[in-house]
């Protein structure tokens, strides 16, 4: 489990990005969108539904990147995940991205979609957290609410977006390398994406990558790795 210096790392990354930010239009939680399912499930959950720090709640922001609306954008190295609207807009989302070793980065789309999936661990997950080959779904899977599968060249990469039961660590990077977002924001997202969603991920420590986005706005490309 992450220790209490990450708690406290992501608390003060919160403060400090409050105190340097333009104002924003944050969004609240709409659950008129939510499916009984979701009420049902998410009414039962055991784990502590903390707040999440303001500057990583969902709003809608000044967006200044060139990828077309309807795309998905990661930063890791800020915590943010944004759903591009049009008229330099964007859906700003706070994230748990992985940690830096499992980091990656480049050009996926939207594979598959689900709705409260099943977790089935990787090895190395199972080796190293030592964890049970199968979790069935519900309000406690760490997988969360939704997933969102990203594939390349065709194929599954492992990495996902998807909710989370630790809603505490969204703005730190503690993951496997997957991107979690709290159960609430990633139902929001999951109702605006569709499979073949473009999802740019940028270089952890490079900026804005001007590749990335000519990539995004030219659909992908099958010759970019996933992974760098």
């Amino acid at each position: 489990m992450p220790s209490l210096k990450v708690k406290l790392a992501v608390l003060a990354a919160g403060l400090l990005l409050s105190g340097c930010m333009q104002a924003t239009t944050y969004e609240a939680t709409n659950t008129a969108n939510f499916k009984p399912h979701d009420k049902e499930l998410l009414s039962k959950i055991r784990y502590t539904n903390v707040p999440v720090p303001e500057p990583f709640r969902r709003a809608i922001v000044e967006y200044h990147r060139k990828e077309a609306p309807g795309s998905i954008v990661v930063d890791s190295d800020n915590h943010y995940l944004y759903y591009v609207l049009d008229g330099g807009k964007a859906i700003r989302y706070g994230i748990t991205v992985g940690e830096e070793a499992m980091a990656w980065s480049g050009i996926a789309k939207v594979g598959a979609m689900t709705e409260w999936p099943a977790w089935h661990p990787t090895k190395g997950e199972i080796e190293r957290l030592g964890v049970p080959t199968y979790v069935a779904p519900g309000p406690d899977n760490p997988m969360g609410s939704r997933a969102m599968y990203l594939y390349a060249n065709g194929k599954d990469t492992l990495f996902r977006i998807h909710g989370t039961n630790q809603p505490e660590y969204i703005g730190a990077s503690i993951s496997s390398g997957c991107i979690r977002l709290t159960n609430e924001d990633a139902i929001d997202l999951y109702n605006r994406v569709k499979v073949g969603t473009i999802v740019v991920v940028l270089e952890p420590h490079k900026g804005d990558s001007p590749y990335n986005s000519t990539l995004a706005l030219q659909g992908g490309s099958s010759s970019f790795p996933l992974f760098q």
